[in-house]
């Protein structure tokens, strides 16, 4: 990797470096909110020379969180706490971006760690939520069958991205990656295996993938046009 360590363009940002830190979950938020953990654990790749970090996936609602313990930007009072960490990044050089996100039919589990619990937190738990998806399909026969959202839901949901995007403008974040992959909710809606769905949202490639490029159509009309907006997809369901 000769040039590794070159600046590189993109729209009207310049990373120091082509070494980016993608998003991570940390499930150690509280109501969404960013707190001392997160200060430190980016700041620590800020100080050790990364050009470019993501911060985790961040719901953009609170159904659409993958653990209670995830990051939002659902609500304004989630600006203030990333502000702070974004201000670390930049006064160390590295550009802050995040990845906003809906965990669609995969959320509503408990974290990784959270023993004797694991997966997906049962109706009978007072941090349950009903989780949605493209069609009544569960991830796994583990999971719930989801809500099948109607097409004044997508519309809804589209609308608290393109919210999200304006709150981590003002946060000052300056590149943002939307999460279309890893069985998440945009992915379901383009993937065949998770939308059965027969409507203008289902069928055909086109139809399929109609949620996804509306969302990113939104999102870049509420982000500034000189910030890049970068999408995670995964293209292959490996089936």
């Amino acid at each position: 990797m000769p040039n590794l360590f070159d600046p590189f363009t993109l729209r009207g940002i310049t990373l120091r470096n082509r070494i980016g830190m993608p998003p991570m979950c940390q499930y150690s938020a509280v109501d969404g909110l960013a707190n001392d953990w997160h200060l430190a654990h980016y700041g620590a790749r800020a100080v050790g020379g990364m050009g470019l970090i993501i911060i985790e996936a961040t719901a953009v609602e609170p159904r659409g969180r993958i653990t209670p313990n995830d990051l939002g930007l659902w609500d304004d009072a989630q600006i203030e706490p990333l502000a702070r960490i974004v201000h670390f990044l930049k006064a160390h050089g590295a550009v802050a971006g995040i990845q906003i996100a809906h965990a669609g039919r995969k959320a509503c589990t408990y974290r990784p760690w959270d023993a004797p619990a694991s997966g997906p937190i049962p109706p009978a738990d007072p941090h349950h939520w009903q989780v949605v998806g493209a069609s009544p399909l569960p991830f796994s026969t583990s999971y719930p069958v989801p809500h099948t959202l109607q097409v004044d839901e997508i519309y809804a949901i589209q609308e608290a991205f393109a919210a999200a995007a304006r709150r981590a403008q003002a946060a000052g974040f300056e590149w943002l990656e939307l999460h279309a992959a890893h069985g998440y909710l945009l992915h379901s809606f383009y993937s065949p295996l998770a939308n059965q769905r027969t409507d203008t949202y289902g069928g055909s490639f086109d139809n399929r993938t109609r949620f996804v490029l509306e969302t990113a159509a939104k999102v870049r009309q509420a982000w500034p046009q000189h910030l890049p907006l970068t999408a995670r997809l995964s293209c292959t369901d490996w089936v």
